[in-house]
């Protein structure tokens, strides 16, 4: 197999028109390719700048996860840091988990910032919604977002040979109309869900006061979020919680 190391766009969209197979880590098809044999060509964008990118406002597909830090906002490193073991970390992408993975642990909290993917074809590079990456199997050279006023995410425990663990993410943006939104998202099982909801900032010390908090959970309560099973809607309240809670910090 010929590894191949693009470090320009047009390079890499050269590399896909002949013909080889994007690879981030290959931690999720090494062990198919030695059962079912090795491509021809294989193409790795780990020397690609635009796919290396990090920051409060974007994040490369060739990254990887041990490389994510406080640059992103703390749902993305929180998610990223929950991802497999140590050995894992240091070899899986942010493509591979998103695109590649059937758990995509960053998918929650690429989808509570409200990122869009940026895609790269044979003959073309475009922004595109997270939707369309996951329907179609793009080439992700990137995730872009605003940056949030505050986001979180956490992963319950799972159990050996079981479902996969419950995820929960929520992130703060200003909304159009002055107010605050909230977006939260939970993946059950293999699905995601995601919901958000909006209301007007009512207090200094934080960024909602307890009748906001409560309301923002009513609101939510109604939603797909809040029909979900017990385990589920207690994860999202203590998380949502939390989150208005907080006086600053991301």
């Amino acid at each position: 197999m010929l590894l191949r190391l693009p470090t320009s766009v047009s390079e890499a969209q050269e590399c896909m028109a002949e013909g080889a197979v994007p690879i981030g880590g290959a931690t999720l098809v090494w062990a198919t390719w030695q059962r079912d044999g090795f491509p021809e060509q294989a193409m790795s964008l780990r020397d690609l700048p635009e796919a290396n990118s990090i920051g409060r406002e974007t994040l490369g597909g060739a990254v990887i996860l041990n490389r994510i830090d406080d640059r992103v906002p703390e749902a993305l490193r929180r998610a990223a840091a929950t991802v497999g073991t140590g050995a894992v970390r240091r070899t899986a992408t942010v493509g591979g988990n998103i695109v590649g993975s059937t758990l995509r642990c960053l998918l929650p909290a690429a989808l509570v910032l409200e990122a869009r993917a940026v895609v790269l074809e044979p003959d073309s590079v475009y922004e595109t919604d997270l939707t369309e990456v996951l329907a179609k199997g793009h080439l992700l050279l990137s995730l872009r977002w605003r940056d949030p006023l505050a986001s979180a995410y956490r992963k319950l425990a799972g159990e050996a040979g079981g479902p996969p663990p419950l995820v929960v993410a929520a992130a703060l943006h200003t909304a159009d109309t002055g107010g605050t939104r909230l977006r939260v998202a939970v993946r059950d099982g293999y699905d995601v869900l995601t919901e958000s909801t909006e209301y007007d900032t009512g207090s200094s010390s934080g960024y909602g006061s307890d009748s906001d908090s409560e309301r923002v959970l009513d609101d939510l309560r109604r939603t797909a979020v809040g029909a979900l099973h017990a385990t589920a809607w207690e994860a999202v309240h203590q998380l949502v919680t939390d989150l208005l809670s907080r006086p600053t910090g991301r």
